[in-house]
């Protein structure tokens, strides 16, 4: 036994630097390569399954601590900690953790020092910086930003859940914590999303919101800096009819408000974070990865919203059946000219990746990194939380510009969601 492939693979591993208390419970795939996982500083534990060409371990990195660990076409950063359960098609940035029990699936971007407690499920998910979540988590289809440090950061509670699925069978349910343009600079106060909770996606939840703990929060609270409870208007018995959508506005406006911070943060990997990541085969393959799943993301939000852009012409006979000569005009035209205008609206969205956004202020704003970059070197944490307040503000108003433009010229493809 001792003879076969996987053994000799641990072998090699062991040879460069790798620290496998137990190489013949690992395994590791044919098509991974041993030259994308370091050696200084790296712990395999036992039971550890490692699968994927594109997945790379960077140095310092902790597999399997508290259980075993299955990683599938992964990108780890120096010092990131998986400490139990299933990661597939996802990267993790520097000082990432996730506890045991995880159930990430792909399309997961944990940035810089973001971790997860135990018995964590995500999916299409992207913490920011600091950003924490409790224990026994679902939290998908989401982007969660605030805070300042690891002592000073947004957190998500235990038993908390992001509804990402509705009983109109779409997901088009994406939830923005926080947001890019800001969320970047990591200068914003946190959000605490309160446990045994959850948000009905899509919302738009502002900086510096609590949520009470055991709340179930349905709206949008973009303006933040509040205390928010429970409501309990909501009859006990109500009919439900499916495909009315009575939120429908709602519902395309955080789609696309969404989408649009997704593509101002790549726009952000693109000039910014790229002047981050080294040549080394890993800093290469972590940026490629977080490209990536960002160009997943935007995807799969804009598949969603077509979706239910589908699903418009039974929405318009039920509202009528429904609402009968009470019809607004207005909720029918919107229904109306969201199915007809979805073909221009998705090739206006999936154009819009390549938006820069305002170039002079953009390049002012990337002067003043470059210059920050000769002072204290290409650490990514120093150099943004070393930003003035001006030189922060410069950059929050390139990316809020990016969003804003693509929100007001799909609102030209969709008039309605003007009126």
């Amino acid at each position: 036994m001792k003879q076969g492939g996987q053994y000799a693979k641990a072998q090699q591993l062991i040879s460069k630097g790798v620290r496998i208390p137990n190489p013949e419970t690992i395994t590791i795939g044919e098509e991974v390569s041993l030259e994308g996982i370091a050696g200084n500083g790296v712990v395999i534990h036992a039971g550890s399954r490692i699968f994927g060409a594109t997945t790379v371990i960077d140095e310092g990195c902790e597999i399997g601590f508290e259980g075993p660990v299955t990683i599938e076409s992964c990108q780890l950063g120096p010092s990131v900690k998986l400490k139990g359960g299933y990661f597939s098609g996802s990267t993790f940035l520097e000082r990432a953790a996730v506890g045991s029990g995880a159930h990430i699936r792909s399309g997961c971007l944990l940035e810089e020092e973001s971790n997860g407690a135990h018995t964590v499920g995500m999916k299409q998910t992207i913490l920011l910086p600091f950003v924490t979540l409790g224990s026994l988590i679902n939290f998908c289809d989401c982007l969660m930003a605030g805070g300042t440090s690891r002592k000073d950061h947004s957190e998500v509670g235990s038993s908390y859940i992001h509804f990402n699925y509705t009983p109109d069978q779409d997901k088009a349910t994406p939830s923005l914590i926080g947001d890019v343009p800001r969320g970047v600079m990591l200068n914003q106060r946190p959000i605490f999303l309160g446990g045994q909770g959850g948000l009905v996606g899509p919302v738009n939840i502002g900086f510096g919101t609590v949520i009470a703990a055991g709340t179930i929060f349905r709206k949008d609270f973009p303006k933040g800096n509040g205390l928010l409870f429970s409501q309990i208007s909501i009859k006990k018995h109500q009919p439900h009819y499916p495909l009315l959508y009575p939120g429908i506005k709602r519902i395309i406006k955080n789609n696309i408000n969404y989408i649009a911070n997704i593509i101002a943060l790549r726009r952000w990997y693109l000039d910014v974070r790229s002047l981050f990541f080294g040549s080394t085969t890993f800093q290469k393959a972590l940026y490629n990865g977080a490209l990536e799943k960002l160009e997943i993301i935007i995807d799969e939000r804009i598949q969603r919203l077509g979706k239910v852009a589908e699903k418009m012409p039974q929405s318009i006979e039920v509202y009528h059946g429904v609402m009968g000569e009470k019809a607004s005009q207005k909720n029918i035209q919107l229904r109306r000219e969201f199915f007809e205008q979805w073909a221009r609206a998705e090739e206006f969205l999936r154009e819009c990746s390549h938006r820069t956004g305002d170039r002079a202020k953009r390049d002012e704003f990337l002067e003043l990194i470059q210059g920050a970059i000769r002072e204290r070197g290409k650490d990514y944490l120093k150099v943004i939380k070393g930003m003035d307040h001006d030189g922060a503000a410069l950059g929050t108003e390139w990316l809020q510009g990016v969003v804003a433009e693509i929100n007001s010229e799909a609102a030209e493809i969709i008039p309605s969601l003007s009126a």
